[in-house]
């Protein structure tokens, strides 16, 4: 809504609600390499997506949090680590208190699906594989030039090696606004199990559910 902010919600409404009876909210959860159109896409389903209101949380919005200093070689790789394990948690977080959130996330290593898996609820998760042919990657990449070059080839035999999806979208061809509405369209016939609750069966069997 547009000027909306929390202080214009009256004291006594907020003070009523109750976070005890708060349901758990929606992860739709768009994994793809880098330039795949994943941010593009969560920017329209934040437009078609009936309920909510969704929140749209990219991972590169936590890095650019992160003060710009010099880092050394040895404890970079633990700093992004770091910086993925918050995210989890604060889409586990923002989930857990009945918010719909919009994740675009890259699954190029296998501890943070294994990290996902033990934080969400894999019932209320929407797993989204957002396909893209690596020549149309690499032109993007070149394109847009705030990349490396190289990156989402390096990525790309790694984010969709678990192999399992609810849903799959491809963006070589078709539009951002395309896919939003593939996906709206197949939310409420949605079967189940999900793709996360089959995957947590087979990564990480034995797991309590999250939530």
């Amino acid at each position: 809504m547009p000027g909306f902010n929390d202080d214009s919600v009256p004291e006594s409404a907020e003070s009523s609600a109750s976070p005890a009876r708060a349901r758990s909210g929606r992860i739709i959860f768009l994994n793809g390499t880098a330039s795949s159109g994943k941010s593009s896409i969560a920017k329209e389903l934040l437009q078609v997506l009936d309920g909510g209101p969704y929140f749209h949380m990219p991972v590169d919005a936590f890095h650019a949090m992160r003060a710009r200093r010099e880092v050394s070689s040895d404890e970079l790789p633990h700093l992004f680590r770091r910086t993925w394990m918050g995210f989890h948690r604060a889409v586990a977080g923002m989930a857990a208190a009945g918010n719909d959130v919009v994740v675009d996330h890259v699954l190029s290593e296998e501890w943070r699906l294994l990290d996902c898996l033990g934080l969400f609820t894999a019932r209320d998760v929407v797993l989204v594989g957002v396909r893209c042919s690596l020549e149309e990657l690499q032109r993007r990449e070149r394109e847009r030039g705030d990349r490396p070059i190289g990156l989402a080839v390096r990525q790309f035999h790694q984010v969709h090696a678990h192999g399992l999806y609810d849903i799959e979208c491809d963006t070589t061809t078709a539009s951002a606004m395309d896919c939003a509405r593939q996906i709206s369209n197949f939310l409420p016939q949605r079967p189940v199990p999900t793709a996360f609750e089959q995957l947590a069966a087979k990564l990480r069997p034995g797991l309590p559910a999250a939530g």
